[in-house]
């Protein structure tokens, strides 16, 4: 394909710009009948490339059918020769908005509607978002994929972590720059762990996001001074210790509990619960000291 001319920092800002055009539309929306409310607060933008170290650690530490940026690339391109350093990794993510952090906060058991409304209608629009970034991408004549929305994604079973995927839109946002895990796995950005995350990759030069660490558990309180645990606290399956998250007890207590209840309650099908998300420290921040958010 023939590539529109567009320098390195014009690429970053005009990507920006699109997503976060796009999260300021009508799709954007918590579908509450006769009232527009957006699921999703202004969002935070990261890029890595694919050729980062990381992302083969990824693949060697949580599976082989673990992707590379270039696998799934190549995977969606297979006529195309290309080279991992050819590839940027957009990350994006999308903070919960105040009144849906409220609303859960004060929950104990279940999720509130709000929070079942982002978990559902909220995520349809992170598709929508994937496809609309690739949309225009591939019309501005750069390659363009987003894995999440592959068809060949799937859910698969890491010997070492359990529930995994062929790709995690958390470990992309981490390599980009854009926050690091907590006890409970969730993601803690400079917009807090209450939040839902996307990318796309494609060929096209940006330059990097800063990656201000090197652990992966650098903005939870409980990993740098063992100061905090309220997640553990927070979760209604007792899935959270102070030995991790046990996604097996989690994934048991939504699909059994809580996914029951928001049909119940609410009328539709989603599995949300997100109770360890709010009313802990990084709710809608970075806790540390001298840490911004």
């Amino acid at each position: 394909m023939g590539k529109t001319a567009r320098g390195k920092h014009d690429a970053a800002a005009w990507i920006r710009d699109c997503i976060i055009r796009y999260t300021a539309s009508a799709e954007n929306s918590l579908q509450f009948e006769g009232v527009h409310e957006p699921a999703w607060a202004e969002p935070l933008i990261g890029f890595s490339r694919g050729d980062d170290p990381l992302y083969p650690k990824f693949k060697e530490d949580i599976g082989p059918f673990y992707w590379t940026p270039q696998e799934i690339f190549a995977a969606t391109f297979p006529g195309l020769r290309v080279a991992p350093g050819e590839l940027t990794v957009i990350s994006w993510i999308l903070p919960q908005t105040k009144q849906t952090r409220r609303d859960n906060r004060r929950e104990k058991a279940v999720s509130a509607e709000r929070w079942a409304r982002s978990r559902k209608y909220g995520e349809d629009f992170n598709i929508k978002l994937r496809d609309h970034l690739v949309g225009v991408l591939r019309e501005a004549g750069y390659e363009a994929v987003a894995p999440l929305n592959a068809p060949a994604w799937k859910w698969e079973k890491s010997a070492r972590y359990g529930f995994a995927s062929s790709w995690s839109e958390r470990h992309a946002a981490f390599a980009s720059g854009l926050g690091t895990f907590g006890l409970c796995d969730g993601l803690i950005t400079s917009k807090g762990k209450a939040m839902r995350c996307g990318s796309v990759v494609a060929r096209i030069a940006v330059p990097t996001s800063e990656r201000p660490y090197t652990d992966h558990h650098a903005y939870c309180l409980f990993y740098f001074n063992g100061s905090c645990g309220k997640c553990i606290e927070r979760c209604p399956a007792d899935a959270i210790t102070r030995e991790g998250h046990d996604k097996e007890k989690c994934h048991t207590y939504i699909n059994d509990v809580s996914s029951k209840s928001i049909r119940s309650r609410f009328g539709f099908d989603t599995s949300g619960c997100g109770l360890c998300q709010v009313g802990v420290p990084c709710e809608a921040k970075i806790p540390l000291p001298g840490r911004t958010g």
